[in-house]
């Protein structure tokens, strides 16, 4: 199941990492433009990570592999973007290391959850959903970092955004411990 439909729309998100980036390294366009290339990219990008899992269970895709790939392009396209950000100065180093803390953290919780037969523990809750979504707009917000309509200061936004962000990471990190933590006492005895 490596090239199904929905596998080949994570490898793209996975592709768009570099372009993404890429975007402030090219001195032929302008501040503003690169804020609106690297938006619309993170946003369309962002978009294929719930049409991938629509499309997978629409079509039949369902795959380990695909369970695999897909939040380790989540996390690589959130830490990617917060590298820029944090370069540019548009996101607090704290934050970031909160941000990017957290998912190493909880990746590595999941995965020995896994080997101890425990993984049910560590399954996304709603906390870890809400915490991805109020990324998923706070980092685009920030990408752009100007007027939006004239009226959105989406630097203001997005900062206002990235700090709640970085609460509900905690919060959902404190949340994941604390289910796994009777499981790993009791399967490690």
């Amino acid at each position: 199941m490596f090239l199904t439909l929905p596998t080949l729309l994570t490898w793209a998100r996975i592709v768009a990492i570099p372009l993404i980036v890429g975007v402030f390294q090219l001195d032929q366009l302008q501040d503003g433009t690169q804020n609106l290339i690297a938006t619309v990219l993170f946003i369309v990008v962002a978009l294929t990570d719930w049409l991938d899992g629509y499309l997978a269970r629409k079509l039949n895709q369902t795959s380990a592999f695909g369970a695999f790939l897909d939040p380790v392009a989540d996390k690589l396209m959130v830490c990617a973007a917060l590298l820029v950000l944090l370069e540019l100065g548009r996101v607090d180093t704290l934050v970031a290391l909160v941000i990017v803390g957290r998912e190493i953290t909880i990746s590595a919780l999941r995965e020995w959850m896994a080997q101890i037969g425990a993984s049910r523990s560590v399954a996304v809750h709603m906390v870890g959903k809400l915490k991805t979504t109020v990324q998923m707009i706070a980092i685009p917000f920030l990408l752009f970092d100007g007027k939006l309509f004239e009226i959105i200061n989406t630097h203001i936004w997005g900062t206002v955004l990235i700090y709640l962000a970085a609460v509900l990471t905690i919060w959902s990190m404190v949340y994941y411990l604390r289910k796994a933590i009777p499981e790993i006492r009791a399967k490690t005895k």
